[in-house]
Order: structure tokens, then C-alpha cells, then sequence
């Protein structure tokens, strides 16, 4: 990252040098610092997301600290805009969240793991119902996780069917579900909106008695119940699943309750998403077995789907 693009973000923004690299995913973030309060300065990846996508993501953002949800706030540079563009770098600067997460991995530390889920679940009901009275900005964009996207020929994260490493035997059995969960999809178009997408346990973090919310890079338009199932796959294996997938529907409940076939469909289609998503990774440190773990995950699942099982 050019040391001339970060050195004119923080002039743009008024905040001190020192900036300190915290994360490097799809967005270079560094803490930074500005009348002792610390911000998140973004360097958004370029061609990830279009200006209008990263536009879209800042005033969703807005409308949910200004409804009392606890996210970070967008923070206008000194010019008074919330995204700017230097060199061709997309820049925009958040309020800085603290907080704990609720855990790593698939590890839940903050409580117990049911009295979380609730929590988290109350907070997804809570997203939803704001967003569901928001009325979006002209030229609001963002992608899209429904079926075409999910199942498509041309998926949002990659062609899962023709991951490398499938047997013959997988092929088959992903393109197999694949048409049957397409034909099923329809029982979830009643209640697509806007979702995080992303609602991880490190995106999670915990202070008091408040669950706040972050990295909204990956925010979109899809199912409500592909929010549920987002945070829902990651403790799949643990002995305790159920326990946590009951809390999590019941917290949820306070918008709506979750047909649990609407749910075993969601969590099927996540899984899928990332055999996709592993495609362009393998060769990255740990891909290989995080690739191996999230086919066995897909493949049993559709087995499951096909037979009828939960």
C-alpha cells in the first residue's frame, strides 16, 4: 500500500501519523488517532467493491447509529465527504467500536453459549426491523445473496461445483442439490432485505449489556434467514449445535420466527458459498485444510437436504 495514499488519508481527515495496521483482508485498516479518540481508516481493496457499493454500505451505516444499533459511525473527512478517492484508492474513516468479541473460532467465551446466541439473535431481529423501515437512498447498491447469485451460473463467490478437489461422487451430489435447494429457494423471497452477511464471532463484540456490530464490507441484499445461518454454520460440529441454533431462532423471534426448513435450506446454501470462496484461497496458508473441512461441511449437508434429514 503506497505510503502517499495513507500519508494524504490522514491529512484529509485531520488525524495523526503513527497509523497502525490492524487488519489486512479485503480492506487495509489502521487505527488511528485524533484528538485522543481512535478511528478506523479504511483503504478499501480496489475493485472489491464499487463507489456506489461503498456509498451504500456508509449510509446504511448511518441510519443504524442514528436508529441506536451499535455500529460504527462514518466520519466525514475535512472536505465533508465520507468516501473519497486518492489515486484511485477508495478511502473512507469509522468510529472506533470497542467492545470484546464473543469469541474465536468456534469457541463462544463471552457467556454462555446459548444465553449468546439469544443476544445475537435479539440484535439480528433488532438489524432487520430498522432496516425494514428505512426507506434507501437513490442509487443505493449492493450485491445480492438470493438464489441466482447463490445458485446461478455465475455464483457471487465462484462456481462451487467445480472446486479442484471434489470427487466425481461430489460433483454430482453439489449439482444435484443445487437444482433441488433452487426449486425451494421461493419459500424465503417473502423476507429478503438488507443483512450483514458477516456476523462472525470476531465481528461481534460484546461490552455490558450491548452486542456491537462490525465490518459491513460484505453487507448485501438477500435472505433474512442466510443472516441466522452465517453465524449459525460455524458451531455446526459442536455437540451443543441445537442448543445454540434454538436460542438463536428464539432470539430472532422478536421479528419473526424461522421455519426450520427455511433455516436447514439457508445454512445449506452458506455452505455451498464457501467451497466457492475457498477456489482462489487454496494455496494461501491453512487453505488446503480449511478447504478440506468446508467440503466435508457442504457435502454432508446436501446428503442431509436430499434425504429429508435436518
Amino acid at each position: 500500500m503506497s505510503d502517499t495514499i495513507l500519508n494524504e488519508a490522514l491529512r484529509q481527515w485531520g488525524v495523526s501519523g503513527n497509523p497502525h495496521l490492524v487488519a489486512q483482508r479485503e480492506n487495509h485498516v489502521y487505527a488511528v488517532q485524533k484528538d485522543g479518540t481512535k478511528y478506523a481508516l479504511r483503504l478499501h481493496r480496489p475493485g472489491y467493491r464499487t463507489q456506489a457499493e461503498l456509498r451504500s454500505e456508509l449510509d446504511w451505516m448511518q441510519h443504524l447509529v442514528g436508529a441506536g444499533l451499535t455500529v460504527p459511525t462514518p466520519v466525514p473527512s475535512q472536505q465533508g465527504v465520507l468516501l473519497a478517492t486518492i489515486n484511485g484508492q477508495n478511502v473512507s474513516v469509522l468510529t472506533w467500536l470497542s467492545g470484546t468479541p464473543i469469541g474465536e473460532g468456534t469457541e463462544i467465551t463471552q457467556g454462555t453459549p446459548t444465553e449468546v446466541a439469544g443476544r445475537v439473535g435479539r440484535e439480528m431481529a433488532r438489524l432487520h426491523t430498522v432496516t425494514d423501515a428505512w426507506e434507501t437512498p437513490a442509487g443505493f447498491s449492493r450485491p445480492r445473496w438470493t438464489a441466482p447469485e447463490i445458485l446461478g451460473e455465475t455464483p457471487l463467490w465462484g462456481r462451487f461445483w467445480e472446486h479442484p478437489h471434489l470427487s466425481q461422487d461430489d460433483t454430482a451430489l453439489l449439482q444435484a442439490v443445487r437444482l433441488k435447494a433452487a426449486e425451494d429457494c421461493a419459500a424465503m423471497d417473502q423476507d429478503i432485505g438488507l443483512i450483514h452477511a458477516d456476523l462472525l464471532t470476531e465481528n461481534l463484540l460484546v461490552e455490558g449489556d450491548r452486542i456491537g456490530i462490525l465490518d459491513f464490507d460484505d453487507c448485501a441484499i438477500g435472505y433474512r434467514a442466510f443472516e441466522l445461518a452465517t453465524f449459525l454454520l460455524r458451531y455446526l460440529e459442536r455437540p451443543d449445535f441445537g442448543e445454540i441454533r434454538a436460542a438463536l431462532v428464539q432470539g430472532y423471534a422478536a421479528r419473526r420466527p424461522i421455519p426450520s426448513e427455511e433455516l436447514d435450506l439457508a445454512l445449506l446454501l452458506r455452505a455451498l458459498t464457501y467451497v466457492g470462496w475457498i477456489i482462489p484461497r487454496l494455496d494461501e496458508p491453512g487453505g488446503y485444510i480449511r478447504s478440506t473441512r468446508m467440503i466435508a461441511r457442504a457435502t454432508r449437508l446436501a446428503q442431509d437436504y436430499l434425504e429429508g434429514r435436518p
